[in-house]
């Protein structure tokens, strides 16, 4: 039988190449990446990403 490994501490600080932006116009904030600019996710349940530096 499979068998899950030791748990770890999962992710520590703020996830690198990411940033969050917060629409004033939907009232939602949006994630994009660092390095192109593109965005990647809008938050659609509202509040923050978890672990996204807010910009």
């Amino acid at each position: 039988m499979a068998k899950n490994g030791a748990s770890g501490k999962g992710r520590i600080g703020a996830v690198k190449g990411r940033v969050q932006y917060h629409n004033p116009r939907t009232g939602l904030n949006v994630k994009a990446n660092r390095t192109t600019g593109r965005f990647m996710d809008v938050k659609t349940s509202g509040g923050k990403f978890k672990g996204v530096t807010e910009k």
